[in-house]
């Protein structure tokens, strides 16, 4: 009696532990996105930033959304323009100090308007965010700058949106800050005991997609971060194609990695780059303004 009255008990509590794992699974899945992604909604305003010298692109999606993006033309011949992918938090007004060098050094500089940050309508998606960054780029194609004229760079989240335009966009270089392998790898690796790779649906799957990219890479990540740790940058950046070059820096976590270290060593790599067909072809650095 005793025996069976312990075994059904035990029975008992197997089973509402797994309604409970269920349960949070459940509500995982249709929570993801908020779990996901953070955009500050508030209207991004380049000047209320220090950051007078970028102007609107207004673009028009195909799924009906209008969108901003913010764009700088080179100031000096021979420089590039440098297309921003932000990562999944705030706008693009709390990255400046990252802007201000590179204006100030007289390059061309996109930055990406992703739906649902900044004032950009919508919601933000893995297949929203590659449009995003397609259709700013084409938008100043159209303005003059060619390809080889552009280098990529994503930070964080935003590295998987920088890859995967780096295998559409004959770029000169592409610069990864703080990344990964895939969202559903770091997942796995912080909640080992939940089925992430089943349950997400944005999967930013960088490492299958570094193996096309064939232009010159710059990997920069801290060696203390705690949100996408440092092993998952390693991993990404051994399966890249020559050539490339690492800053694994050691006292940064994951939202410090960029300092004036690092600021200098964009600054260098983006000098030392290939630049003699903007030097012959003025086209590549039309000037809008």
């Amino acid at each position: 009696m005793a025996k069976g009255h312990l075994a059904r008990r035990a029975s008992g509590w197997v089973v509402t532990l797994l309604a409970v794992y269920v349960v949070f699974i459940g509500a995982l899945f249709f929570m993801q996105k908020r779990l996901m992604y953070f955009p500050d909604t508030g209207r991004f305003v380049p000047s209320e930033w220090a950051l007078p010298e970028m102007k609107p692109l207004t673009i028009h999606e195909d799924d009906g959304l209008t969108l901003n993006s913010w764009y700088r033309p080179v100031q000096k011949p021979g420089l590039f323009t440098i297309v921003f992918c932000q990562g999944n938090a705030g706008h693009l007004g709390y990255r400046n100090y990252k802007f201000r060098p590179w204006l100030d050094a007289g390059y061309g500089l996109l930055l990406v308007g992703y739906r649902g940050f900044g004032g950009n309508p919508g919601a933000p998606s893995e297949e929203g965010l590659y449009d995003d960054a397609r259709s700013a780029i084409d938008a100043i194609r159209a303005l003059g700058v060619k390809d080889k004229a552009m280098v990529i760079y994503g930070e964080s989240m935003g590295t998987g949106v920088a890859t995967q335009m780096a295998t559409e966009v004959g770029a000169s270089a592409l610069i990864l800050e703080s990344p990964y392998t895939s969202v559903p790898d770091v997942g796995t690796d912080r909640y080992p005991m939940v089925p992430v790779h089943i349950l997400l649906r944005d999967k930013y799957d960088s490492l299958s997609k570094i193996k096309d990219v064939h232009m010159p890479l710059l990997l920069m990540h801290g060696e203390l971060d705690d949100v996408v740790p440092v092993k998952f940058g390693r991993r990404l950046f051994a399966a890249a194609n020559e050539p490339k070059q690492v800053e694994y820096v050691p006292e940064a976590g994951h939202n410090n990695v960029y300092n004036m270290r690092t600021q200098q060593l964009i600054l260098n790599f983006l000098s030392k780059l290939p630049n003699d067909a903007l030097l012959q072809d003025p086209a590549i650095n039309k000037d809008e303004e």
